[in-house]
């Protein structure tokens, strides 16, 4: 147990993952250049928008690039997301932090949030964007929303939980 800003934090040694939206997707099985997705059918890299995939192929390709530090590529393809698709602004959101503009991010993060108060992954990088900015105590209200909105025991709340304790922040 640790006691940080005056709140006591039960900082676990294993990681649990929900999968869905809050698990790190595997690696691309095949990397396209650019803001492209692959299609299985045609076998080839196509534009998103042109394609016939599936929003969570879209999506899932989308998470890869922005784990593979791909950051306007993944913007670019986050684009043919629907606009009501939770990921699409989570990830306009991450992608802007790594990007280093996180007033942008949290504008983002907060739409997505009051879009779907239960995205855990947005108030999960949310929250690391206020670990790296310093700001503890918006990373702790952050953590807290995640277990109040269902999410103890996921990977959103096991990440943000660890990047208060140590003030190191994930790249996916």
């Amino acid at each position: 147990m640790r006691i940080f800003l005056g709140i006591a934090l039960f900082i676990p040694t294993v990681v649990v993952a929900d999968g869905g939206n809050d698990e790190p997707p595997p690696k691309p099985a095949v990397s396209c250049e650019g803001a492209k997705i692959y299609d299985k059918k045609t076998k080839s890299c196509v534009n998103a928008q042109e394609s016939s995939l599936k929003t969570e192929e879209i999506y899932l390709t989308v998470r890869q690039l922005a784990y593979a530090g791909r950051y306007e590529d993944a913007q670019a393809l986050a684009q043919a997301l629907p606009d009501g698709h939770m990921g699409r602004l989570t990830y306009m959101g991450f992608t802007h932090r790594k990007l280093g503009n996180p007033r942008l991010a949290n504008l983002f993060y907060e739409q997505a949030i009051a879009e779907n108060p239960n995205n855990i992954l947005a108030r999960s990088y949310m929250g690391q964007g206020f670990v790296a900015a310093g700001d503890m105590v918006g990373a702790v209200e952050q953590l807290r929303a995640i277990r109040a909105h269902g999410g103890a025991g996921t990977w959103s709340e096991a990440s943000l939980q660890n990047a208060i304790a140590t003030g190191t922040t994930y790249n996916y």
